[in-house]
């Protein structure tokens, strides 16, 4: 590969796999960490401080993962921010703005995430 054998994520790249679906979960737990409650928020920081280890229980078949559940633990959040946008007139003012800081949320936890996944593994392979 051109680029070193490294997977682009979002533009940038990490070194991870991204056609492991594990390497995808990790996102996903990144963007619930963004958009859930305090206490699920420190459950999914430390999981994610945790990843390599975490990352081996997960099961090999994503069709044994608990998808619903996952995907229940941040929707009502964005259900809130994204609810206005469905107000006539005001909507797609008010969008633009909760779609602006909803990225600019998540944009941030995404960095700090990847931060501290590759400056762990960096840790550990020292």
């Amino acid at each position: 590969m051109a680029n070193g054998g490294h997977q682009p994520v979002g533009g940038y790249y990490t070194g991870f796999d991204v056609k492991d679906y594990r390497e995808r979960l990790y996102i996903l737990y990144v963007f619930q960490l963004t958009f859930c409650s305090q206490q699920r928020r420190n459950e999914v920081y430390h999981l994610l401080e945790n990843w390599g280890n975490y990352s081996l229980q997960l099961p090999v078949d994503t069709d044994q993962f608990d998808w619903c559940t996952f995907q229940l633990e941040y929707r009502d959040y964005i259900d809130l921010a994204k609810i206005a946008q469905l107000i006539p007139v005001i909507g797609a003012a008010v969008g633009a703005i909760a779609n602006y800081q909803l990225m600019a949320q998540l944009g941030e936890t995404a960095m700090n995430c990847y931060r501290m996944r590759v400056l762990g593994v960096k840790r550990m392979g020292s």
